[in-house]
């Protein structure tokens, strides 16, 4: 997983992380997004349609060994499960292909995203960093929010709780290149859901729950079998915007199975293989390109500059 080359791209992820840091605190050995969650293992098995669709190891072979690792949102690593701050959830599935060989699918618990690019990301977190609780109105994140309503409208969407991350829907945001072996280019979004159904809280049925409820649930789900998810693609049109996390395609644009994958164990904490693992939002494998989309490129240094301190620490 490589640096971007683009200098620009590092200063903004580089002030990113910095200023994620100084929204949730510095917690060395911890990732500045995300920084609660699970991993787990289980095995990947891709539906027919995914190999008409694309050429990628993990849609060609019977099947692939994945690491999951479920997150609440923030830096904060005890932030209480039924925090309104901790959602969206986080998914990010690890296909691992043989020795240093591997993709990533990440997603969250919302269609929504704050941002169209890294600079509004950065910008979004300094208004929030410069709006104290006790502050005069109108506050600098009230008046960032004013003026960009996608991050509005990310702010506003709702966000229930889940009853279990297993019981939970995800979705990738970003859009991404799907390639076939006739050469035919298919763009999607992926659509990650529970074949338990989604099952969420109130926010006062989540005020009755540990603060840790979500792995306790997981553990106990786990020790009564495997747990499910399908991974759906949403088909892109022509004229769909491909480059733009912000944008929402029709809902009746078509949507297949792409597969479907069961975890059933968790990956010891403090193992070796996992103990720094970096998610790349960047596919990096034959048979998926990324989009357009700048936030990809923005996310993957994000993600490896926080990687490498996580590593130092």
């Amino acid at each position: 997983m490589p640096f971007p080359d683009d200098e620009t791209i590092m200063k903004t992820a580089g002030a990113i992380v910095e200023q994620l840091q100084g929204v949730f605190g510095k917690h060395p050995g911890f990732r500045p997004a995300h920084a609660k969650g699970e991993l787990l293992s289980g095995t990947f098995t891709p539906s027919e349609e995914a190999k008409k669709l694309s050429i990628a190891p993990h849609f060609s072979n019977p099947s692939t060994p994945v690491w999951v690792r479920f997150s609440n949102s923030t830096g904060i690593p005890n932030i209480p499960d039924g925090d309104s701050n901790a959602d969206p959830r986080g998914i990010a599935v690890r296909f691992n292909l043989g020795p240093h060989k591997h993709t990533d699918i990440i997603a969250h618990s919302t269609p929504f995203f704050p941002a169209q690019n890294g600079e509004q990301f950065l910008g979004l977190f300094q208004a929030i960093a410069a709006s104290p609780p006790d502050g005069p109105h109108p506050t600098p994140v009230e008046l960032f929010l004013g003026s960009h309503p996608k991050a509005l409208a990310f702010i506003q969407a709702p966000k229930p709780p889940p009853v279990s991350y297993g019981t939970e829907q995800y979705w990738s945001v970003s859009a991404f290149k799907l390639l076939a072996a006739d050469g035919k280019e298919t763009h999607i979004k992926y659509h990650v859901v529970p074949d338990a159904g989604v099952s969420t809280f109130t926010a006062d049925e989540v005020k009755e729950k540990d603060p840790n409820y979500l792995s306790t649930e997981l553990k106990e789900r786990i020790a009564s079998g495997p747990i499910g998810f399908k991974i759906l693609a949403q088909i892109a049109a022509e004229g769909d915007i491909t480059n733009d996390a912000t944008e929402h395609w029709p809902e009746d644009r078509p949507v297949v199975e792409l597969g479907s994958f069961t975890i059933d164990a968790f990956v010891p904490e403090g193992d070796k293989e996992t103990k720094y693992l970096i998610m790349d939002p960047i596919p990096r494998i034959e048979g998926v390109e990324p989009s357009a989309d700048p936030l990809l490129e923005m996310r993957a240094a994000v993600y490896l500059i926080s990687g490498k301190q996580r590593r130092a620490a």
